[in-house]
């Protein structure tokens, strides 16, 4: 049977479901984050709730991902309500994010597309051709130990602010980010600048583990690149997006996005259907699943080998002069 077929039956939406994903993990985010700003003199309660309010977080970042796909629920406006709602939690606004990661979808492995990714790669080619102050740059950029906790701090807290291609939807970002204030304003106003840093932190990390869940899902060895007309999108889809089998409590941490590759290919499929979906497949398909060492492994592959068809570190001497693309 052809995979398409095969994946049909698991893009049914179920509202009951939905909404048990949603209710108990705003519940969680509410109740770990305020046990963390009244027991900050508890070390004990203070860093496990921090930790917990993080992943709930990024759960939430995950249900808005949903709701921008129209998945959560099966009506499109109850998606809507719950994606805007969800944008002050996730600092994400709603119709900016969902927007830019749908070009994400449709450009997904397109060499001549690559800002439509999260995460910029830069090709082999590129690199040896790139002056000292280039490659510099990008090997601060790549760098996890700066990617991972600056790429937090600017994404969610600085580049959500205004993202990309907000221009025609700059009414909802301004909305949104009156909305974030407020929010700040009310946490001051309840708790102090306690309150506000110990929220500032727990985001933080929550951010730190969605940079690493993003990079994760499309850099890895075997991953997928190609330039039209040679790009066929159902294997950008299948092999440039990971499977992450990083254990049960990721995939209820990350609400089970970590099986990209599933979601790549039928992104109507809601994340409560992903891992089963995968697991029913994967071998069907022979599909690749990821484990810890090796994801945590990806993190040294660097650029695109367009001649090898793979994801390489950093060549070891000088840059070695290559063709013009």
């Amino acid at each position: 049977m052809d995979i398409r077929e095969r994946l049909k039956p698991f893009t049914e939406k179920n509202d009951r479901l939905g909404a048990l994903a949603l209710f108990p993990t705003f519940g969680v985010y509410f109740i770990s984050l305020y046990l963390a700003i009244t027991q900050v003199d508890n070390f004990l309660v203070l860093v496990p709730m921090m930790v917990l309010n993080a992943f709930s977080a990024v759960r939430l970042y995950v249900l808005q991902h949903d709701c921008g796909h129209a998945s959560l629920f099966k009506s499109r406006k109850h998606n809507d309500w719950a994606g805007e709602a969800l944008s002050v939690l996730t600092f994400a606004p709603y119709a900016a994010m969902r927007h830019n990661h749908n070009l994400h979808h449709s450009h997904l492995g397109n060499l001549d597309h690559r800002d439509t990714g999260e995460i910029h790669t830069m090709t082999l080619r590129e690199w040896n051709a790139a002056s000292p102050w280039q490659r510099l740059q990008y090997r601060l950029y790549r760098n996890p130990f700066i990617l991972i906790p600056v790429g937090s701090l600017f994404t969610y807290f600085i580049r959500y602010r205004w993202p990309k291609n907000a221009g025609e939807m700059a009414g909802s970002v301004i909305v949104h980010n009156i909305a974030i204030a407020a929010y700040m304003a009310g946490l001051y106003l309840l708790f102090g600048w306690t309150g506000v840093l110990i929220w500032f932190l727990s985001s933080f990390i929550g951010g730190m583990i969605g940079v690493f869940m993003v990079y994760l899902q499309h850099n890895f060895e075997d991953t997928y690149w190609d330039r039209r007309p040679d790009l066929d999108p159902r294997i950008a889809a299948l092999q440039g997006s990971s499977a992450l089998d990083l254990g049960w409590w990721m995939d209820l941490g990350s609400a089970n996005i970590a099986y990209h590759d599933i979601h790549h290919y039928n992104a109507r499929i809601p994340h409560y259907n992903l891992r089963k979906a995968h697991q029913e497949i994967r071998e069907e398909y022979e599909l690749r699943t990821i484990h810890w060492p090796e994801a945590l492994r990806s993190f040294r592959l660097k650029l695109w080998d367009e001649d090898q068809g793979r994801l390489v570190p950093f060549p070891k001497g000088a840059p070695v002069a290559t063709p013009a693309e």
